[in-house]
């Protein structure tokens, strides 16, 4: 009996170390890569960032405004490094007035992002605000001048014990004043002393870093010159007062910033009590508030309609006197100083 037989094939699939199926793990490892590279990256901004950064950073996720439609609710706006956003507070949340986009805290038509109108201030509103920025610059001003007067290796260390920084009704008062055997002029004259001099020059880039204007004033004791003589304490303060602007200009302060210079002689003593105390001696620089310069450039008044009525009752409180009124000086026989 005869038997077909059919030959077996076996095929074998030679197989290579190190060979894979396919790529397909490349764009997981390049996907893997990219997400650890960015990660790291974050973390970097994050170390590097200040603290008021990552404020500005965390109020622009966080929804402040009502909001726009979608997830996350981020803010629009572009993030303000420089007044950072805080954390909402829902118990003064501004109210959403009706007939606005976004009224009845709709969100169905997305109508709520940027409904927020602007704040109309009037003009006392606006003139409060200006006034309160003001008075805060003048703080930072007296502040700076009194760490000034600290510092080891500053001009003004040299007469610390002699200026004197305080507030009046005018602006911020900065006062040298005179001591025993330390003067800041010559005797009877409007020649500075060299320190004197140093002191003014050191102070003009101080006081320009406000954009007030300024006051002059010369002050000098009940000393006066002999009978007779033509030249007085008033003449006399008002060149110290002229000669301490000198200075101040030559400490490249802008000269448009001084408003006035003035001369009161011995009618403002700073010791009504004693009225030769070297203390009275001394040379007055303010820096006048807005309102006092508009004032002294004659930009605001009343009519006097509006200050006293036909029956002479005051409508307008009278302002304080600059000084406090002193008793009549009895001049003295040597000169003045």
């Amino acid at each position: 009996m005869k038997t077909s037989m059919q030959p077996v094939i076996i095929k074998k699939k030679k197989v290579i170390a190190g060979r894979h199926h396919s790529g397909a793990w490349k764009v997981a490892f390049a996907d893997f890569t990219t997400a650890m590279m960015a990660f790291f990256l974050l973390l970097w901004l994050i170390a590097s960032a200040n603290e008021p950064q990552k404020k500005a950073i965390a109020g622009y996720f966080t929804d402040v405004g009502g909001g726009l439609v979608g997830p996350g609710g981020a803010n629009s706006g572009a993030i303000q490094f420089e007044h950072p956003q805080g954390q909402p507070d829902p118990a003064n949340a501004p109210a959403i007035r009706q007939g606005q986009p976004g009224g009845d805290n709709s969100m169905s038509n997305g109508e709520g992002a940027g409904a927020t109108a602007p704040v109309q201030m009037n003009a006392d509103q606006i003139r409060r605000e200006y006034e309160k920025r003001e008075q805060e610059a003048l703080a930072q001003l007296k502040a700076q001048l009194e760490q000034e007067l600290d510092k080891t290796d500053s001009v003004l260390k040299e007469l610390k014990d002699q200026i004197l920084i305080d507030y009046t009704a005018l602006g911020l008062r900065i006062q040298i004043v005179d001591k025993d055997q330390r003067p800041m002029f010559d005797l009877g004259s409007a020649r500075l002393k060299s320190y004197s001099t140093d002191v003014l020059e050191a102070l003009a880039p101080l006081l320009n870093q406000v954009p007030n204007r300024i006051s002059i004033t010369g002050h000098t004791d009940a000393i006066a010159y002999g009978s007779g003589a033509v030249y007085s304490n008033w003449e006399l303060s008002a060149d110290r007062a002229n000669a301490a602007r000198r200075a101040l200009l030559d400490g490249e302060y802008p000269p448009e910033k001084v408003l006035t210079v003035q001369g009161m002689g011995a009618s403002a003593p700073y010791k009504p009590d004693a009225p030769s105390d070297p203390i009275n001696r001394r040379i007055a620089i303010i820096v006048l508030k807005k309102s006092v310069e508009d004032a002294l450039l004659g930009r605001s008044g009343v009519g006097s309609d509006q200050v006293i009525e036909s029956e002479g009752k005051v409508l307008a409180p009278v302002s304080q006197p600059l000084a406090p009124t002193a008793a009549p000086l009895k001049p003295a026989e040597s000169g003045g100083t």
